[in-house]
């Protein structure tokens, strides 16, 4: 575990700046298992990772039908513990720079949010839960987030600045993490990780398998009933090895996550949000507690309350788009009289609703669904209509649902 409360300033306030020690394109702790199994890897938020294995169209089926196993260990898992003060107190910190709940959240309880700008733009969106610091059961004393690999930097850098030098970060990069996403997926992981049934969406536990100690949290991206579970990056070959031997399980690449987030309506940071997009237009609203709203607290906190209140000039949409061609991110969204209005963040043919779908930012007058839209990509143009996210029905296993 690395604490970055003490790192050299030009790393934690400088995270574009080379770091000798740090090579440009690193490796996951399961490169060699990957590589084995036939993933064609590319070069993904600084990291060797796979993109396919038996390829993207059967992935992402397998995924919807059985269980598919997907290496996100790029991403930054960061541990936050009070020096002098408590759990309540971090959290109350963090609150600072997010607006959501933290305070609120209970012993193995999280929460979607989003780190925010003065202005209010999203710097990064995140998962943040309180658990017990020697991962057993008891009172909450720390508050664990996972960020996006691509940013996590960035982040770690804009926590500095602005938390209390009372609150640590640590950042655990000697932690692998895995997502087991799809409607098996609870079948293959209980038979190895018992009690994990137990689990509603979005909560978590800990648990041991082998001698090791897992983080598990019932979550993911892909709009399927799942889990994330964090590991020491010691044991992943032989968990992953575990998991693909349920014959529910099979390893799966990023071209398939991504066609099932877009697919599951999820937004995706440096695509669909960025620093000059609010929480109001990227239709996240949800992010942002009551409490919050209420006490108008949080960095943007004028404008965002304003955009909720009068609407937004643009705003997320889906797109169904029509014939069989996608649509790309950069195509641009056109009126015969003001020409370019919008444009499309994501896109792709989605193979569980069988054409191309999309995301795109368009004026508001434009965000109800059921209205065509004219796009252009490449000299072409194409139609679609605006619709309802997502595109697929979510399947998270809540409360009282089986």
């Amino acid at each position: 575990m690395t604490d970055l409360k003490h790192l050299p300033e030009g790393l934690a306030l400088d995270p574009d700046a080379p770091d000798p020690d740090v090579p440009e394109i690193q490796h996951l702790p399961l490169d060699r298992w990957h590589r084995e199994r036939g993933g064609r890897m590319v070069p993904f938020a600084g990291y060797h990772m796979p993109v396919q294995f038996e390829g993207i169209m059967a992935e992402h089926l397998w995924c919807r039908e059985h269980a598919g196993l997907f290496d996100v260990s790029h991403m930054g898992q960061l541990v936050f513990t009070g020096d002098g003060i408590d759990v309540v107190a971090v959290a109350r910190a963090l609150e600072a720079v997010l607006p959501g709940d933290v305070t609120g959240l209970g012993q193995g309880r999280m929460r979607y949010s989003l780190l925010l700008n003065e202005g209010g733009g999203i710097l990064d969106d995140l998962m943040v839960t309180r658990r017990s610091g020697d991962g057993s059961s008891g009172a909450g004393d720390e508050i664990y987030m996972v960020v996006n690999g691509a940013t996590k930097y960035d982040d770690i850098g804009h926590l500095l600045e602005h938390l209390p030098d009372e609150v640590t970060i640590n950042l655990q990069d000697e932690q692998a993490l895995l997502a087991l996403q799809g409607p098996e997926a609870v079948v293959a992981l209980s038979r190895i990780v018992p009690g994990v049934e137990a689990l509603t969406f979005m909560t978590a536990g800990a648990f041991n398998w082998g001698g090791h100690n897992l983080w598990i949290s019932r979550s993911g991206y892909t709009g399927e009933d799942g889990f994330e579970i964090s590991f020491p990056a010691e044991a992943a070959a032989a968990f992953a090895d575990a998991l693909t031997d349920q014959p529910e399980v099979k390893p799966i690449g990023l071209g398939a996550r991504d066609s099932l987030r877009l697919e599951a309506g999820l937004p995706l940071y440096g695509h669909d949000l960025d620093p000059e997009t609010t929480p109001v237009m990227a239709d996240l609203g949800f992010a942002i507690s009551k409490r919050r709203r209420e006490a108008a607290d949080f960095p943007g906190a004028e404008r965002i309350l304003a955009e909720r209140a009068d609407g937004p000039a643009v705003k997320r949409v889906g797109l169904l788009v029509d014939g069989r061609q996608p649509v790309r991110e950069g195509a641009a969204v056109i009126d015969d009289d003001d020409g370019d209005v919008g444009r499309v963040t994501s896109g792709g043919f989605a193979p569980s609703v069988g054409q191309p779908i999309a995301m795109a930012y368009v004026p508001a007058a434009l965000a109800q669904p059921g209205t065509r839209i004219r796009l252009a990509q490449r000299g072409k143009i194409h139609t679609g209509v605006v619709t309802a996210m997502p595109f697929v029905p979510h399947r998270y296993v809540r409360n009282g649902s089986k």
